[in-house]
This record gives structure tokens, sequence and C-alpha cells, in this order.
């Protein structure tokens, strides 16, 4: 059965489906919740460095503490919900990674430990993981080639 339709009766019907996205909006809001977790971090680097640690651990405990609350959030359920609202300001920090990482991995966790965790654990990250580690090693080499000469 084929289904006759006009082009003008098409757009008629796209038009009355689809609805406007309020772009501006959108990014003002993912522009604010990425830059509140941004600012958190900032936060922890501070608070960590008043504690006494030195600048380098003090950034390397705050990125550990903004990926364990990521990930907590996202075995709760929460990063989804703050994603929903934020769009891709939740995408670019390090907590979007850890989303990334950790939601396939909770989600298929029913089907075992192997089966489940283990196999869909990168599922989403693996390939960011896999073009970030060749891009470098390209970039090492062509460096260390540009180097000789």
């Amino acid at each position: 059965m084929k289904l006759e339709i006009s082009y003008k009766e098409y757009e008629q019907m796209y038009k009355k489906a689809s609805r406007n996205s309020a772009t501006v909006h959108n990014c003002v809001k993912a522009f604010v919740i990425g830059g509140a977790i941004c600012a958190v971090g900032q936060g922890l680097v501070t608070g960590y460095s008043l504690l006494g640690l030195s600048d380098k651990t003090s950034s390397t405990a705050a990125t550990l503490t903004l990926i364990l609350l990521s990930v907590t959030l996202t075995a709760f359920g929460l990063y989804d919900k703050l994603a929903k609202h934020a769009g891709a300001g939740t995408l670019v920090p390090v907590t979007g990674f850890a989303n990334a990482v950790a939601a396939p991995a909770i989600e298929f966790k029913t089907e075992g430990l192997i089966t489940g965790t283990a196999v869909k654990l990168f599922t989403i990250a693996g390939p960011v993981i896999l073009f970030g580690v060749l891009s470098g090693v390209i970039y090492g080499a062509v460096y260390y080639i540009y180097s000789l000469f």
C-alpha cells in the first residue's frame, strides 16, 4: 500500500507535528548549569588547597570528587534529570564523561558482572577513549619525527 501525499500536505503535517525548540533558552540553561558544575569544581580545588594540598594534588582531588559525585548521581538516577534541563552543560565537564561510563554499567548490572556491567562499561566512552589515545599516539609520533629534523 502506497501513501500518496503531496509535498504541501507533508509540509503541513510536519509543521503541525514538530515544535519549535527554545534554542536561546536551552543555551542559557546549558551555560548556567555547566558553569555551576565548573564553579563547584573550582570551589573544590580551593577547598582542597585550603586543607594544605598542593595545587596539582588539589586539582586531582577535585576531579576525582566530581567524578565520584557524577557516578553517585547517575546511580540514583539524578544525573539524567539534571541533564534533561542542562543539555550540553552536563556533557562538557568531566562529569559528563563519568556519567557516560557509569550509566551503561548501571543499566546492565542485572545481566551479571561480566556479561552486563563489564561488557557495557565502555559502550559509550570506549570510542572516546580509543580515538583519544590513538590521536595522542599519532600526535606523539609526528612530534617525535619533527623533533629529529
